[in-house]
Formats: C-alpha cells, sequence, structure tokens
C-alpha cells in the first residue's frame, strides 16, 4: 500500500461515526440498498443491518448504484426482526422508524447526535408492526407536496444528511470515533482486499495475452 493510499484509508476511518446507523427491513430493490449504501459511506457509517422477513437474504448489491460503497461497509444481517433490533440497541440508544403516526416527530425536531439507529422499512409497506413496536419512535420527513412519500433511498439520503449536519455542528467529525482495534482491523482488510484486486487484474491481463 502506497503512504498515499494508507493517508486517505486513515482519514476515511477517522471520520467513521459509530454512534449513528441504519436498519433497511425488507428493502427489496437492491439499487436502494445499494444507493443507501452509498450514502452511508458519504457521511462515515460503518456497520449497517439488514434485516430481511420476506425475501431472503441479499446478497448481491447494485455496483452502479453504489459505487462499490458495499466493499467499504461492513453489512449485518438478520432473518428476524427481534433478533436484529436486540443486536442494535446493545450497540446505540435510540432507534427510530421512519413511520406516519399520530406520534411521529419530525426529522428536524430528532437529536441526531445521540446513539442511534435509523430504520427505514419496505417500499411499498414501510416498517412493520413488529419494528415499530420495538422502536424507541417514529419520525417522518416534512413535505408539503401532494405525494406524501419518498423513495427509500431519497428518504434515507435526506435523514442521514441532516444527521451529518448536526454531528458536524457537534464536532462529531472532528476526533476518530471507532474503537481503534476495529479501525485497524478494517484498514488491514481494505489493504488485503485492494491486494488482491490488483492480483486478479494482472492475472486476467495475463491470461488475455495469452490467448492472443
Amino acid at each position: 500500500m502506497t503512504n498515499q493510499r494508507k493517508a486517505r484509508i486513515d482519514t476515511i476511518l477517522a471520520h467513521r461515526q459509530a454512534n449513528l446507523t441504519v436498519v433497511l427491513e425488507n428493502v427489496h430493490d437492491p439499487h436502494n440498498i445499494a444507493a443507501v449504501m452509498r450514502t452511508c459511506d458519504a457521511v462515515g457509517i460503518q456497520d449497517i443491518y439488514v434485516v430481511n422477513t420476506k425475501i431472503g437474504r441479499q446478497q448481491l448489491w447494485s455496483a452502479k448504484a453504489s459505487s462499490s460503497a458495499a466493499n467499504w461497509l461492513t453489512v449485518h444481517q438478520y432473518t428476524d426482526v427481534a433478533t436484529c433490533i436486540q443486536a442494535v440497541k446493545l450497540l446505540f440508544d435510540k432507534v427510530y422508524t421512519t413511520h406516519l403516526s399520530g406520534n411521529a416527530v419530525g426529522l428536524y425536531n430528532l437529536n441526531l447526535t445521540e446513539k442511534v439507529a435509523l430504520v427505514f422499512g419496505n417500499e411499498h409497506d414501510g416498517c412493520s408492526q413488529t419494528m415499530i413496536a420495538l422502536a424507541d419512535g417514529n419520525f417522518i420527513i416534512p413535505q408539503v407536496g401532494i405525494i406524501k412519500s419518498l423513495n427509500i433511498s431519497v428518504a434515507c439520503a435526506v435523514t442521514l444528511y441532516e444527521a451529518y449536519r448536526q454531528k458536524n455542528i457537534a464536532g462529531h467529525y472532528n476526533q476518530p470515533k471507532l474503537d481503534p482495534a476495529y479501525a485497524d482491523a478494517l484498514l488491514q482488510k481494505w489493504s488485503i482486499a485492494k491486494a488482491e484486486k490488483r492480483l486478479l487484474a494482472k492475472a486476467q491481463k495475463k491470461a488475455h495475452y495469452q490467448k492472443k
């Protein structure tokens, strides 16, 4: 690894936010999942949670939509909502679902500088009743249009950039938030992955010329 690349990775890791995560529940469109991953990487989220109780485990993401963001994130997959939230609550103090209800609060009224997990549900049905019951509250994104809904990847982007705004003002990006051992493990993982890609590219190039 070059010094320049290591410096870049060190900068990325220094901005990762251990107290913010996203939970996706039964999101079936790989492009939506990949787009969410891209936004998570952009605002410094490292760990995300994907729970599928209807469609099985998602193994493939859209590389085109995510710009390979999945390679830089740690994705925890579950097939049971309760088990997923139990794991999330070990690390985060608040779990909020995107759900239109009488007790829902506006996005800009949430304190996103806390240890927060933000849940985004299925494209058609939203969050399940089980997920809503396990959450600490619901929130909505203020809208004034006729159509009172946003695409999940757009809703996630709007929400995460509000979190970024609050956390940036609070100085959360000014010092590392990840556990040092975890950050070092990620550095090693990313370094190995880059080396493996380089070796694969060389092998493919060699095979190409051998065919000629």
